[in-house]
């Protein structure tokens, strides 16, 4: 089986917030911690359930140096540095190298629409301008443009390209990689659900959201199924669900962000144009929680 660069479970971390909406770097260390000790090998800072198309550039950064000074190596941590504008990507890239991160996140553009030929030249290009290990990321849900697996494979030859974090929801797609991907590079689901369909078929692991409620669970499943100890990971996967259901139940990450302030994390609200959950929304998640065992 390939080795994780970054760790089994990874999980996408929300960015809190204080009473005025901003930005908490006290609390992100906290979370950061709490993460890091139940489960997480890995964390990713300034993704899409960071909220990172609503953080400032200097918001971004103090984020990587607060995360990265609070976890001390205890977890990988990967800066979320992609957008959809080449240069500021490679500029915020650099700053994010000199915070101390051990690799960075790139997303395929959004809103632009590039084509495959782009693509390899947007992340071949940011990929060349430094040293650090980098993740690809295909959420064509999110984007408007869906990376092929061609596209991802040409991409998986350059050095420090190392892994690719799945969210196309196409199984096949996640195939084709898997089976041609060259040695030492890394397919991870980007669907929480997903998970362990993905890792049968080659994966290595999840870049998850449901870990900040579930982390010890799913970093079990993960390893009960690398074990060989399938109906083991069978279960748990079907135990969680409901969950991993009901964090997409309206846009990451706001259900999730809900759901740890249930449990007393006490993380913020959302900046906008996303808004909080709703009430229906609200006793959809305390239901399954509940459920679950996650609150009493």
């Amino acid at each position: 089986m390939t080795t994780a660069p970054f760790g089994e479970l990874i999980t996408a971390m929300v960015t809190p917030y204080d009473s005025c909406g901003e930005v908490d770097y006290g609390k992100a260390a906290e979370l950061a911690l709490h993460l890091s000790g139940n489960g997480s090998d890995g964390l990713v800072i300034s993704g899409t359930t960071g909220e990172s198309p609503a953080l400032s550039r200097d918001e971004k950064i103090q984020l990587f140096k607060s995360v990265v000074a609070a976890v001390k190596g205890k977890v990988k941590i990967l800066a979320g540095t992609g957008g959809n504008y080449t240069h500021q990507s490679i500029e915020l890239t650099k700053l994010a190298g000199e915070c101390g991160v051990d690799g960075i996140m790139l997303v395929v553009p959004y809103y632009n629409k590039p084509s495959q030929d782009a693509l390899l030249h947007h992340f071949s290009t940011i990929a060349g301008a430094v040293e650090l290990p980098v993740m690809l990321y295909n959420v064509p849900g999110r984007t408007g443009v869906n990376m092929t697996a061609e596209t991802t494979l040409r991409l998986a030859e350059i050095d420090n390209i190392a892994a690719v974090k799945e969210a196309s929801g196409s199984l096949d797609q996640v195939s084709q990689i898997c089976a041609k991907a060259p040695p030492g590079f890394a397919v991870y689901s980007g669907d929480d659900s997903l998970t362990l369909p993905i890792m049968a078929v080659g994966g290595v692991g999840v870049v998850s959201v449901a870990s900040h409620v579930a982390g010890r669970e799913i970093k079990n499943m993960i390893t009960a199924y690398a074990q060989g100890n399938v109906a083991t990971a069978r279960n748990i996967h079907l135990r969680l669900l409901p969950l991993y259901n009901a964090m997409f139940i309206t846009s990451n990450p706001v259900p999730v962000k809900s759901a740890m302030n249930l449990l007393g994390h006490e993380l913020g609200s959302v900046r906008g144009p996303l808004i909080a959950l709703n009430e229906k929304e609200k006793d959809i998640i305390t239901r399954v929680m509940t459920e679950l065992g996650f609150l009493s």
